[in-house]
C-alpha cells in the first residue's frame, strides 16, 4: 500500500479504454471497511460509463451552455488566507507550467477548466454523494473512504482523478442520476488508464514539508 501511496496522482488524460465492472466492483467491495465514526458508512455512490455517461456529460454541457450554475456548496472558504492560497497558486503554477500555458493566456487556462466538465476524457467517472444533513465527521468519514478506493486502484492499475468540481453542477447531476434531493453531491472520481503519452499526466505536485504542518510532543 505504501507503494501505492507514493506512485498515485491526479490524472487528468485518460486512455478511451473501458474499465471492467468486475475490477470497480472487487474494489469497492475492499473499501467498505474503511473506518467510520460509529460504523455509520456515511458514503454514496453511482458509478456511471457508456452511454449514460456520455448522456449525462451531454446534459451538463447544456447546462453550462445556458449559464446554469447550481453548486451546493462552496469549494474554498472566501477569502482564503496562506499558506494554504499559496499553496492553491503554487499548484495551478505546477499544472499550467507543466502545459506550457501561460498566465496571460486565458482561453487556454478556461480550456483546460472545461476538461473538469468531461472528466478529462475518463471512461468511467464514480459521483459520491452524502446525505445532507450529515456533519464535518462524516464527510470526513467520506473522504477516508474516497481515498482507500483510490490507493485500491492505484493498486490495481487503474487511474483516478478526484473532482471536487462536480458540485458545481451538482444538481444537475444529482437529477440525471436520480440522486436523492435530500443528498448532496460531494465529488466526482475519474477512473479509467492514464494517457502514457499526455504531457499533463508527467505533473507530480509538490507538497509541504512535513514539519510545516505536524507537531511532534513528547517522542
Amino acid at each position: 500500500m505504501s507503494e501505492a501511496v507514493a506512485a498515485r496522482r491526479s490524472v487528468r488524460a485518460f486512455l478511451p479504454t473501458p474499465v471492467a465492472r468486475n475490477i470497480v466492483e472487487k474494489i469497492l467491495d475492499q473499501a467498505r471497511f474503511s473506518p467510520s465514526g460509529g460504523n455509520v458508512q456515511p458514503w454514496n455512490a453511482v458509478v456511471v460509463a457508456g452511454e449514460p455517461l456520455q448522456q449525462l456529460l451531454r446534459k451538463v454541457a447544456d447546462g453550462i451552455a445556458a449559464g446554469r450554475t447550481d453548486s451546493e456548496y462552496a469549494s474554498y472558504p472566501d477569502a482564503l488566507p496562506d499558506p494554504w492560497m499559496a499553496r492553491r497558486r503554487q499548484n495551478a503554477a505546477e499544472l499550467y507550467g507543466t502545459l506550457g500555458i501561460g498566465r496571460e493566456n486565458r482561453e487556454a487556462r478556461h480550456a483546460q477548466t472545461a476538461r473538469n466538465w468531461i472528466g478529462f476524457d475518463a471512461p468511467c467517472i464514480m459521483f459520491c454523494h452524502i446525505p445532507r444533513f450529515m456533519g464535518v465527521a462524516q464527510w470526513a468519514d467520506l473522504g477516508i473512504w474516497l481515498q482507500t478506493v483510490m490507493l485500491l486502484m492505484e493498486e490495481a492499475g487503474l487511474s483516478t482523478c478526484a473532482q471536487g468540481a462536480w458540485s458545481h453542477g451538482g444538481v444537475t447531476v444529482r437529477e440525471a442520476l436520480g440522486i436523492a434531493d435530500d443528498h448532496v453531491l460531494a465529488c466526482g472520481l475519474a477512473i479509467g488508464y492514464a494517457d502514457p503519452d499526455a504531457i499533463v499526466n508527467r505533473l507530480r505536485t509538490s507538497r509541504a514539508p512535513l514539519e510545516e504542518t505536524v507537531r511532534f510532543l513528547g517522542m
